[in-house]
């Protein structure tokens, strides 16, 4: 019976030995399409400064919300826009104290890099005639931060009416980016830093900031966020990664 019973309770601890061994998961960023490649760049430098496993998982902001609604099992969020934020704030999936405004952005038209259309974006523009009976790329004008900002432009500009039968939706804003750098369209609206990652296209035009509500990038940990989350979140703001955000093309929260 001795015997017995200490091989039972070897049989039992040795699971304990190795869940307390085993590593911890990585920490997951939930980030908007438009941040992969200023985020990327940041997380291989915090990566390589404090050994801390970070992935990142990039797609449209509601559609982020939505997983996160689902019950993925994210660390820190970063959206296009406050609607998204606020989605989840909502429903109690963040941590409504360390939200923060982190970045801002611009709206742009761009064309394929050998396409020389010329546009300017003022009252009465219109980009039907830029089109040529083509498809105007955007991301989901019903769902998607980019798509919405687009929709509110081209209302402002008094055109929306004549290219709304045009559009191209697109899941998120980097694929309305390969859509005119492919040269499945001619036209697309994007953020500004989308247009400078790409060198197939150019930028056309920039959108007046009157047109559009204000592009911020909003941060907040989720409601299970561990420790290096909340490390990871702060350092975001520092000088460091805001050079590299900087870079990218991203602007200061307005």
């Amino acid at each position: 019976m001795k015997l017995i019973l200490a091989i039972t309770l070897l049989f039992f601890a040795i699971p304990n030995v190795s869940h307390a061994q085993s590593p911890a998961r990585p920490l997951l960023v939930f980030g908007a399409a438009s941040l992969s490649n200023a985020l990327d760049e940041i997380i291989a430098g915090y990566a390589a400064r404090d050994g801390v496993q970070i992935k990142a998982s990039y797609g449209a902001s509601s559609v982020l919300a939505k997983q996160l609604d689902a019950g993925a099992p994210a660390d820190l969020f970063i959206s296009a826009d406050q609607e998204w934020m606020d989605y989840v704030e909502k429903k109690g999936l963040i941590r409504r104290e360390s939200r923060i405004d982190l970045l801002g952005n611009a709206l742009v038209l761009i064309a394929g890099q050998n396409n020389d259309v010329v546009v300017d974006l003022k009252p009465g523009v219109d980009l039907k005639i830029a089109l040529a009976g083509q498809k105007l790329a955007v991301a989901d004008p019903d769902s998607v931060p980019a798509g919405r900002y687009a929709k509110a432009a081209l209302m402002a500009l008094g055109c929306w009416d004549k290219v709304s039968n045009m559009l191209a939706p697109a899941e998120n804003v980097r694929t309305a980016l390969a859509y005119v750098a492919r040269g499945d369209a001619p036209l697309g609206i994007v953020y500004g830093t989308d247009a400078r990652s790409e060198s197939r296209v150019r930028t056309v035009a920039i959108f007046p900031a009157s047109t559009h509500p204000p592009i911020i990038y909003p941060a907040a940990l989720t409601a299970n966020a561990t420790p290096a989350a909340v490390k990871f979140l702060a350092y975001l703001s520092e000088s460091g990664p805001q050079a590299i955000f900087a870079k990218a093309g991203f602007l200061k929260p307005n």
